[in-house]
């Protein structure tokens, strides 16, 4: 994976951050999918083991590996959605310390 400085070293901060906040509106509102889904899957997959009591058609799903690979593609993606989210908040320091060094430096300027 390609670190973020080597990513947009050649962009604009702003276009750097739109480019990540809109990968992390993608990101998070594929996480959110899954997250608000859960409940309907569940009860969708219970529903298919037909006759069987509702508390033992739960426990038959939730051990299966079909349930165990959908609750971990859940959790990718809302630790993709997070990723987005930490270098968004990278582009946001680096751009307070670009601030703060032409600050500092127009401050010596003046000396």
């Amino acid at each position: 994976m390609m670190d973020i400085k080597e990513q947009f070293s050649n962009q604009l901060i702003s276009e750097q951050y739109r480019l990540v906040a809109k990968a992390w509106v993608e990101a998070d509102g594929v996480a959110r999918l899954l997250e608000e889904t859960k409940t309907a899957v569940l009860a969708q997959w219970v529903k298919k083991h037909g006759d069987m009591a509702v508390n033992a058609a739960e426990r038959e799903v939730k051990s299966s590996p079909e349930w165990e690979e959908f609750i971990a593609k859940m959790v990718d993606a809302r630790t993709a959605a997070n990723l987005k989210k930490v270098q968004l908040e990278f582009i946001r320091m680096k751009s307070a310390e670009q601030q703060s060094a032409e600050a500092s430096k127009r401050a010596e300027m003046r000396l």
